[in-house]
């Protein structure tokens, strides 16, 4: 199935990785929130989800910074026959619906999904890129990526984020 083809009850399941991340207002709330309405999608299930984790506010480049409280981040499994972009909108409404704005870049995040992989395709369009191209450079999408689908990272991967601090919150911890 190509990005961008119609929604289709025949369409094929693929498993897509969506990163949830929220460092504004009650953050853990968000996130677990998020969970369960990315499992009301149409035509979408959530297969697996991640520990939380809290991590610092990392910025886009290391020439930027980024700033506000810390982060609680997950990510889920989504199988789904959404087609990439169809999914992406989804997501970005969710993220409106939370009352996400985006002032400048890095800003602090009422909610943040970013579809990290969308089964094996890769996209390179002016809309989604897949995977995600910052997804490597980050321990709060590897780590707990790494907890629900081992394969997917390499010890390399997670050697180069080793110095980013993370901490992995106990269920109902905040």
């Amino acid at each position: 199935m190509a990005a961008g083809e119609p929604m289709t009850e025949g369409a094929q399941q693929v498993t897509a990785y969506v990163a949830i991340g929220a460092n504004v207002g009650d953050a853990q709330s968000a996130v677990r929130q998020a969970m369960k309405d990315l499992g009301r999608l149409p035509l979408s299930r959530v297969a697996r989800r991640s520990s939380l984790y809290r991590t610092a506010p990392v910025a886009r480049s290391s020439a930027g910074s980024a700033d506000g409280p810390d982060y609680i981040n997950a990510v889920v499994a989504l199988h789904t026959r959404l087609p990439a972009l169809e999914l992406l909108d989804q997501l970005q409404a969710l993220e409106l619906a939370s009352g996400r704005e985006r002032p400048y870049p890095d800003a602090p995040r009422t909610l943040d999904l970013d579809l990290l992989l969308y089964g094996d395709a890769y996209i390179d369009s002016p809309r989604l890129s897949v995977p995600h191209p910052r997804m490597g450079q980050r321990a709060f999408v590897l780590v707990p990526l790494a907890e629900m689908a081992p394969e997917l990272i390499s010890e390399e991967q997670l050697h180069a984020v080793a110095g980013q601090a993370i901490e992995r919150l106990a269920d109902g911890a905040s």
